[in-house]
């Protein structure tokens, strides 16, 4: 393990950061009539209000009580036991004195008021539907609640939507999202726009077709769905909706129905269990959909649109403006739902409105928002080789034939592998230097697809994948990366996939874990590791940043688990098992194991009251 250091530019940081500020205090107000919106309460650094800390995905605080130069004095202010042992892909809320936090499959929801946190002000267990963990791919996971208008609203594995009293835990509303039976799971995070709350689906391994729904936040009623494939109405697709959106040239009627064979397009996947972000100013909600089914492309030929694909839709409506796919006919399992962060990118000398993905597929993406024209696209692993580069005419791929795969054929040295050079685990956007701080995996694959048929509720995934370390032999890299340019400042290489996401904070600090357990502290100029903490079990959570009673704390969820650690959390042993995944971390056990606490950090009363760093508002 080491870090390796590259020099960025000064004139572009200073850009962007200018424009980052220019953007959070142009972006205009929705949501609560009458009360404090959710962009209002983001603003407030001592709080965390939603799952992406704010609308833009940026997961940044400006606290500075914690920083490069005392962070090396970090000691665990307080824990507390989630009582699971699965996978904990989530990340606590915090909404004025109170902190929320959910758990993995049997998804319980506890609240802690942060004046007394040796034990919880309430705690929700929703009822146990047996149906729902042996359909869950990857882990029984669950990405975390979100806050809106009084409540809490959280997603549970087996479908069901409950929105909670934040005040007392009891029951407001329950909404059916979701159905086991079929394959159909939720794991993701919600997301609260105005009077509407974004859920979506899991179970593109089980045929499910993607879709992406809006409740009503006070009733739970269906206000619309949007699927992924299928006809335009299903799809919500109308004459204005335009492809790729470099000539704004519509997508035509029937765009997905015709890049399927027959009626594949109803068992498609595309499925929408990634993070959501939101742009007020265009009133545009922004998510990505996932790999289609099966995972052997010979049974689905055509473009199968729009799994991979980044969607902009009207929250309102749901209707789609524009559309980008990311890999049209994947063939290797490069589901397209990373986060979307929206941010300003200097693009001839003009500061745009620019949304930046992290794809699976190994390419940075970054998008106008308004229009989803491509400004620029760069390999962030330069081991991608399933791709020489995205072409500037059509804005899509070019395939390496070589390595495509096709039923009956096993194709080996695939870069990266199904698990991408990076998942879920969310990145953090710092608006100072104008970089991204990213977790990352490094990992290449042999795959080998075959004939499946669907029955529901059943695996429909047609592939035999075993993955290894990428190139240089370690698995995992959290880096600060540029990606107008492409460029990569500075690395840290780690043993195993950082599957925990990123924080970064005024202090001048990112913070994110690894699939060890070692909670880190690292230098946002240099990369330099200056605090870490081993925590009890494996980090694939995301680190939140939070105020109290004149204090900072960072708080992270440890329970390895997911689908990197799907070994230990699922007692499998088979190197092909776990989706391929197995092999790869079979080691791990030696170094963490299973379980489940949330650990909360601070500095010592001391240090943070000696006036060094003292302020908090950045």
């Amino acid at each position: 393990m080491g870090y390796t250091l590259a020099v960025g530019s000064a004139a572009f940081l200073a850009a962007a950061a200018m424009g980052g500020a220019a953007w959070a205090q142009n972006s205009s107000s929705q949501g609560a009539s009458g009360k404090q919106s959710l962009e209002q309460m983001a603003k407030n650094p001592d709080q965390w209000v939603m799952p992406t800390q704010n609308y833009a995905n940026w997961r940044y605080s400006t606290l500075k009580q914690i920083n490069s130069k005392n962070v090396k004095d970090l000691q665990v202010a307080w824990t507390t036991s989630t009582g699971t042992d699965r996978g904990l892909e989530g990340q606590p809320l915090v909404v004025g004195n109170m902190l929320y936090f959910e758990t993995s499959y049997p998804d319980n929801i506890f609240a802690i008021n942060l004046n007394h946190p040796d034990r919880f002000a309430w705690k929700f267990e929703p009822p146990k539907d047996p149906n729902a963990p042996p359909v869950a791919c990857c882990d029984v996971i669950n990405r975390g609640p979100a806050y809106g208008d009084g409540m809490i609203v959280a997603d549970v594995l087996d479908g069901h939507v409950y929105a909670l009293n934040a005040k007392t835990g009891k029951l407001v509303w329950k909404a059916d999202n979701a159905n086991p039976k079929q394959g159909q799971t939720i794991t993701s995070a919600p997301m609260i726009v105005g009077n509407k709350v974004m859920v979506g689906v899991a179970g593109g391994e089980y045929g499910v077709r993607g879709y992406m729904t809006a409740y009503n936040l006070k009733t739970g009623k269906r206000v619309w769905r949007a699927y992924s494939e299928g006809p335009d109405k299903s799809i919500l697709f109308n004459a204005k909706t335009t492809i790729n959106g470099a000539t704004q040239k519509p997508v035509g009627r029937g765009s997905s129905l015709k890049t399927w064979k027959g009626d594949e397009w109803k068992v498609g996947g595309g499925t929408t269990w990634g993070w959501y972000s939101y742009d007020p100013k265009l009133n545009l909600m922004y998510y990505g959909t996932g790999n289609p089914g099966t995972w052997d492309p010979s049974q689905r030929p055509g473009d199968n649109r729009w799994s991979t694909s980044i969607m902009a839709r009207n929250p309102d409506t749901g209707m789609a403006k524009w559309v980008y796919q990311m890999t049209p006919h994947d063939g290797w399992d490069y589901d397209g739902v990373n986060e979307m962060v929206l941010v300003p990118e200097k693009v001839n000398g003009k500061t745009v409105p620019s949304l930046v993905h992290f794809d699976r597929n190994g390419f940075a993406y970054v998008l106008d928002r308004a229009d989803g024209k491509l400004l620029a696209a760069h390999k962030y692993d330069p081991s991608v080789n399933w791709a020489t580069k995205i072409s500037s005419k059509t804005n899509e791929p070019v395939k390496d034939p070589a390595k495509m795969t096709k039923a009956g054929k096993k194709v080996t040295d695939i870069c990266p592998a199904s698990q991408g050079d990076k998942d879920e685990q969310p990145v953090s956007y710092d608006p100072k230097t104008g970089l991204f701080y990213a977790p990352l995996n490094h990992l290449c694959m042999s795959y080998q697809a075959f004939n499946v048929k669907y029955k529901a509720g059943f695996p429909f995934v047609g592939a035999i994948v075993n993955m290894v370390p990428g190139p240089g032999g370690y698995r995992g890299r959290f880096i600060a990366y540029n990606p107008m340019t492409g460029k990569t400042v500075w690395q840290i290489h780690d043993q195993f996939q950082d599957w925990g996401g990123a924080l970064t904070t005024a202090g001048g600090v990112a913070f994110y874990g690894t699939l060890k357990g070692e909670f880190r502290a690292v230098d946002l100029k240099t990369g330099k590791i200056l605090w870490q903490f081993k925590c009890p079990s494996g980090i694939i959570g995301n680190p939140i940043a939070f105020k109290h009673d004149g204090r900072e704390y960072v708080a992270v969820l440890s329970g390895v688990g997911g689908w990197a650690a799907i070994g230990m959390a699922d007692s499998l042993h088979k190197s092909s098992a776990g989706l391929g995944a197995v092999g790869l971390t079979a080691s791990l056990k030696d170094y963490t194991n299973l379980g489940g606490d949330l650990m909360v950090f601070a500095l010592p009363k001391q240090v943070a009251n000696n006036g060094s760093g003292s302020t908090t508002n950045g």
